[in-house]
């Protein structure tokens, strides 16, 4: 019957993996539409300066952008990490439910 509890926790590991999961897309989606904005605002400063360099650092919506994307970064190297040990934990109760059911089943040989 351990394998039982075993196996329930496992499936939640499965459940907070894909719940991991989901929310690294979600980030990865608002890093991607920051980085375009990002983009967009350096090409809006430069025409606005008549096509020359323009600092961005001295724009305050830029640093804002960049910070943000920084954060959202650092979140989703984050959540990478997290991924992996839940797949190591996984794969590690898969082990142990599987050695579990085989010495149960000996056990029921053996009792007869």
């Amino acid at each position: 019957m351990t394998f039982l509890a075993l196996s329930s926790q496992r499936s939640l590991f499965m459940l907070q993996k894909s719940q991991l999961e989901f929310e690294q897309t979600l980030i990865m989606n608002q890093a991607n539409w920051l980085q375009q904005e990002m983009a967009d605002r350096a090409d809006l400063l430069s025409g606005a300066n008549g096509g020359g360099s323009v600092d961005l650092d001295d724009d305050p919506y830029y640093v804002a952008l960049q910070k943000e994307e920084e954060y959202l970064t650092s979140r989703q190297d984050s959540l990478s990490n997290q991924i992996t040990l839940l797949t190591e934990e996984i794969n590690s109760t898969k082990s142990l439910v599987q050695n579990n059911i085989k010495a149960s089943c000996g056990l029921n040989l053996i009792g007869g």
